[in-house]
C-alpha cells in the first residue's frame, strides 16, 4: 500500500474539522435563523439535564416550548445574544412583549460564550431596555440564573448563597458589598445606563 498521498488527505481532513469547529451561531447573519438555531441548541442542553421539551405547532404561542418534568409544564421563551458590551452581552428585552400569563420563563443564550441563562418570567418582566449578563464576573446581579436548570424541574437552587459571593438583587448586592457596587468590580466593564440592569 502506497501511504505517499495519505499526508495531503491527513490534512485537508483536519483543516475540515478545524473549520467545522470554528462555525458556531454567531456566525449566522440571518437573525431569524440564528433564533432557530439557539432553539435547537436549548431542546439539546435542556434534554442533557434530564428536561423532556416539546415545542407547539405554529407560531401563534408566546412561548417557544414546553418543558415536562416529573408530570409538571412550565412554558419557555427562547433568546439568543451576540450583542457584546466591553466584557458582558446586552439581552434586549424590547419594552414589555410577554406578560406572566403567556410564559414561565425565558432562557437566554449567549453564544459566544455558550452559556445559558435560565429567568424566571417575573425578572425579566420588570426591564424595559436591556439586560446585561456578565458570566465572568464573580459578582452579578443575575449570576444566580446562569446554567439555572434546576428552576425548570421546579427545584430550589442549592447554591442560592453563591460560594463565590455573588447577588442575585440590589438588597442581597448591598449586603454584600456595601461600599461598592457589583457592576464596577472590574474596570473593562461598563456601569449600567438608565433602564438597563447587571
Amino acid at each position: 500500500m502506497n501511504f505517499n498521498h495519505a499526508a495531503p488527505f491527513g490534512a485537508a481532513f483536519f483543516i475540515g474539522v478545524k473549520v467545522f469547529m470554528e462555525i458556531t451561531g454567531a456566525s449566522i447573519k440571518q437573525p431569524k435563523q440564528r433564533g432557530e438555531w439557539a432553539e435547537l441548541r436549548f431542546m439539546a442542553r435542556a434534554s442533557e439535564h434530564g428536561l423532556s421539551v416539546s415545542k407547539p405547532w405554529g407560531d401563534s404561542c408566546r412561548y417557544d416550548f414546553i418543558v415536562e418534568h416529573a408530570g409538571k409544564f412550565v412554558r419557555v421563551q427562547v433568546k439568543s445574544t451576540v450583542c457584546q458590551k466591553r466584557n458582558s452581552y446586552a439581552y434586549h428585552v424590547n419594552g414589555r412583549p410577554y406578560t406572566r400569563e403567556q410564559i414561565d420563563f425565558v432562557a437566554v443564550y449567549i453564544i459566544p460564550k455558550n452559556i445559558w441563562f435560565i429567568f424566571p418570567a417575573e425578572v425579566i418582566l420588570k426591564c424595559t431596555r436591556n439586560v446585561i449578563l456578565s458570566p465572568h464576573m464573580k459578582v452579578s446581579k443575575h449570576g444566580a440564573y446562569i446554567e439555572a436548570w434546576h428552576l425548570l424541574r421546579g427545584e430550589e437552587n442549592p447554591t442560592r448563597a453563591r460560594e463565590d459571593g455573588d447577588c442575585a438583587s440590589r438588597e442581597a448586592a448591598q449586603e454584600c458589598s456595601p461600599r461598592r457596587k457589583p457592576w464596577v468590580s472590574h474596570q473593562n466593564d461598563a456601569a449600567p445606563r438608565r433602564g438597563e440592569t447587571y
